[in-house]
């Protein structure tokens, strides 16, 4: 919106400068033809005859019309002239080297880091996850996106998407929440970034919940739930909060993290939508719209949430087929779909989790929330700022 705004602003002030040069120049164009004319008929003879004077008035017109066409040309090139230089000025230069959000951390620092080797922790189709300890002893996680170039886009592409996911650094840098990851610091060198965040113990979603799958780590009900509010009031804070809204793009259980306290924090918003297409595929926890129409909104945003709520609640893998009367190959959504239309929906519920009657009850009701969530049209589906209410008023936190 602010954006929009900003456009026509600088569309009214180009407008009015053209305005004023072509009124200018035609001003300053008709007083010199004026001025000739004056001057011609100064010196004129006295008597002059018919054919005289209907020279002398063509000499005039033509006078006019040349000085006329010349302040337009002039003026034409002017705002030109003037539009491109506000447009170079405009443009946002591409930096080189860590640019710091936070005053615990330091260029220096930072590069100091980098150097030194740091600890692999994980892995996406958008980049790599490390473990890395400043000089300092601030321990932070750091994710280095894949390659920028090389994607069959001309340099000049590049170099937008260059500026284009810049911007958007700077405006995540900016963002305060409680369930927000907070970018502390990137580092641009040649073709490649790396984003610092502050460093989250146990890991991604992603990472706890196969450790569940495994019976590695027990996770009751009342901290999958915490999660799972966790999650949706950050949306509801992008899609609400923000002076302009912001649309996550990619939410998935590997970008959401979790603290020490199994507090969710959303990573990397919007920046799926900077990214080269090469680089982020459609998973099953996107909409069908955005694989379909490439059409994104916030209800697409919630229909990922669907997604990750049925995870929290199944315990399952969602990327694995599931059976359906006997045939594979159907989704989480369609399995879910299915149980509750056939009245067998306690059945999707994680056995792990099960306890007593008053949480079995919180957890159909959060099992019909998803089913809304994953609705093919978005009109169907709540909002964030509904989601909230809605899983809030199943338990008190």
């Amino acid at each position: 919106m602010e954006q929009r705004r900003r456009k026509r602003y600088c569309n009214t002030v180009y407008l009015l400068l053209f305005i004023l040069l072509v009124f200018s120049s035609i001003t300053t164009s008709s007083a010199s033809c004026r001025r000739r004319a004056v001057k011609h008929l100064s010196t004129a003879p006295p008597s002059s005859t018919p054919l005289e004077s209907k020279i002398t008035s063509k000499v005039i017109a033509i006078s006019i019309v040349s000085g006329v066409l010349t302040g337009l040309v002039s003026a034409l090139a002017l705002a030109f002239l003037v539009r491109s230089t506000v447009k170079y000025l405009k443009q946002t230069p591409i930096l080189k080297g860590p640019v710091v959000f936070s005053p615990k951390i330091t260029p220096k620092s930072l590069h100091a880091a980098l150097a030194n080797g740091i600890q692999l922790l994980g892995s996406d189709p958008n980049g790599k996850y490390y473990k890395m300890v400043l000089d300092n002893g601030l321990v932070v996680a750091v994710k280095r996106l894949g390659s920028l170039e090389g994607n069959g886009g001309s340099p000049e592409a590049t170099k937008s998407v260059k500026r284009r996911l810049q911007k958007e650094l700077e405006l995540l840098a900016g963002l305060r929440d409680r369930n927000l990851m907070s970018l502390r610091a990137y580092v641009r060198e040649s073709d490649e970034f790396s984003l610092v965040y502050d460093y989250m113990p146990n890991g991604s979603l992603e990472d706890v919940m196969t450790k569940v799958r495994a019976q590695e780590l027990e996770l009751g009900w009342e901290i999958r739930l915490r999660v799972a509010v966790g999650i949706v009031k950050g949306l509801q804070y992008l899609h609400f909060s923000c002076e302009q809204q912001i649309l996550h793009y990619n939410l998935k259980p590997t970008n959401v993290m979790l603290d020490s306290e199994f507090e969710p924090r959303l990573a990397d918003c919007g920046l799926a939508k900077i990214i080269p297409a090469s680089q982020t595929a459609v998973s099953c926890y996107s909409a069908p719209e955005s694989s379909q129409t490439n059409r994104y909104t916030d209800k697409s945003d919630v229909f990922s949430f669907g997604m990750i709520l049925g995870v929290l609640l199944t315990g399952r893998d969602p990327t694995l087929p599931f059976s359906i009367e006997g045939a594979s190959g159907g989704s989480l959504g369609q399995w879910l779909k299915h149980l509750q239309q056939t009245g067998e929906v306690r059945e999707a519920l994680d056995k792990s989790i099960l306890g007593e009657e008053v949480e079995e009850d919180e957890m159909l009701m959060a099992l019909r929330i998803t089913i809304i969530c994953l609705s093919d049209f978005p009109a169907d589906r709540p909002s964030s700022d509904e989601l909230v209410h809605m899983l809030t008023q199943l338990h008190s936190f």
